[in-house]
């Protein structure tokens, strides 16, 4: 049985991301992903005013007429969710990671309903958690949430692993997001091979003790990752640059691989609203596409 206050936080999350659905992003999502995967139908003679791009020449050669192909638009897309549920997911300063995944989920998962495409989930740490295989349905996103936010996970994060499992159970082309901290390196080989089989988007969870300790006192910091103890004087200036540095290394580091490989990215911060920075990515990649 789902514990009553888990009920509570699903329920609240439904309301509030189905209604941004209702009013914001479902027209925006199928702007976006709707008409990028096309399927071939047929060749039929060329008529004027067809695009030159849609001749086919080997018909065109072998019966001495000019043949175009005819595509017809996907009827559905499959929408993956590959979400880190590592330990370091359950930080945050104002709300956890975790719980603004499980609302970035929401949105997700609803404007898939709306728009009658399937969407599965795939929850990784270091090694893969649980699998939900692409389905439709209200009751299918629900459960989605629920999964989200009761997930639990003993270790840290292996991406690598992640993309490994996610092109091997995936084999059509996908649209794909990846949500994660990004807490991990050795992974940029399968980054590029999966950002060419599948519609790769990056989504980067950040909460802003990350980037700024307060300037006062001794805190005792516990690695999620590792269950390590960490005590940081915060007075200590060499000691809070490197830790800032290091973080923001880390950013500026992912930020220019995806650059590089032509992958989309997208920053979300614990503190900070959503909504602004998820219409402009959809109008940005709208525009980019058309």
């Amino acid at each position: 049985m789902i514990p009553a206050d888990l009920i509570k936080k699903i329920r609240k999350i439904e309301i509030k991301t189905g209604k941004m659905v209702n009013e914001v992003f479902a027209g925006e999502y199928k702007s976006v992903f709707k008409g990028r995967g096309m399927e071939f139908s047929e060749v039929r003679e060329y008529q004027s005013g067809d695009d030159i791009k849609t001749i086919d020449w080997n018909v065109s050669a072998r019966y001495g007429n000019l043949f175009v192909k005819k595509f017809i638009e996907e009827r559905e897309l499959t929408i993956i969710l590959l979400i880190d549920i590592s330990k370091s997911q359950k930080f945050g300063s104002s709300k956890s990671k975790l719980d603004l995944v499980a609302e970035l989920s929401g949105i997700i998962s609803f404007s898939a309903l709306k728009n009658n495409d399937r969407i599965g989930v795939i929850l990784f740490s270091d090694k893969i958690e649980k699998f939900i295989p692409p389905k439709k349905g209200k009751k299918h996103c629900l459960r989605i949430i629920s999964e989200v936010l009761s997930a639990q996970a003993e270790y840290g994060t292996d991406i690598y692993n992640a993309f490994d499992y996610l092109n091997r159970v995936i084999k059509k082309r996908a649209v794909v997001f990846l949500i994660s901290d990004f807490l991990d390196t050795g992974y940029e080989k399968l980054l590029k091979i999966t950002s060419k089989k599948h519609d790769l988007i990056l989504v980067n969870i950040c909460d802003p003790m990350e980037y700024k300790i307060p300037d006062f006192g001794i805190f005792h910091f516990i690695d999620a990752e590792t269950s390590k103890d960490i005590y940081v004087d915060a007075r200590d200036y060499v000691f809070t640059k490197n830790f800032i540095d290091a973080k923001e290394s880390n950013s500026q580091y992912l930020e220019k691989t995806a650059k590089n490989m032509g992958i989309d990215r997208l920053n979300f911060y614990t503190d900070k609203p959503y909504i602004l920075p998820l219409i402009n990515f959809f109008k940005t990649r709208e525009k980019r596409f058309r």
